[in-house]
């Protein structure tokens, strides 16, 4: 198998493991809890870690300064990921990780979809065939028998 050699995808990959370790921590973690008081701790925690990352790396600016489009897209975006970790914990408290998780990984076909409608992005034949592919996993992991 030949893998980018490109940082992007050593990136992707580190986010698919942490992902993954997501749902596994989080299913064990929630139980017996609100799954809305467990993002908000999540949530919480995640803001102490990446104020001590961006501080220490030097990478802190004033965010005053940014032009409002990037706030409007951040906030939208800051709204989308909130609402995903309510739907996804109180998933998670309800079904099996092993079930969940797939079906959340449909937000990859979505990403492909909303990103040719409003990017302008093209992917490949060979590309909308593992998207495809991917969809149809999520169906034969979802659909009852």
């Amino acid at each position: 198998m030949n893998t980018p050699a490109t940082p992007w995808f050593y990136w992707a990959l580190l986010s698919a493991i942490c992902a993954a370790l997501t749902a596994i921590f989080a299913k064990v973690g929630i139980k017996g809890v609100d799954s809305d008081l467990a993002t908000l701790i999540r949530t919480a925690i995640i803001i102490v870690l990446l104020s001590g990352f961006v501080s220490c790396t030097g990478k802190w600016s004033n965010p005053l300064n940014l032009p409002a489009k990037t706030w409007l897209f951040l906030t939208l975006s800051a709204v989308a990921t909130g609402a995903s970790w309510i739907c996804y914990f109180r998933a998670l408290q309800m079904g099996e990780a092993s079930k969940v998780a797939p079906v959340d990984k449909l937000s990859l076909v979505m990403v492909a979809l909303f990103a040719f409608a409003f990017l302008g992005e093209r992917p490949s034949l060979r590309e909308w065939l593992g998207i495809a592919m991917v969809a149809a996993g999520v169906l034969v992991l979802a659909v009852r028998r």
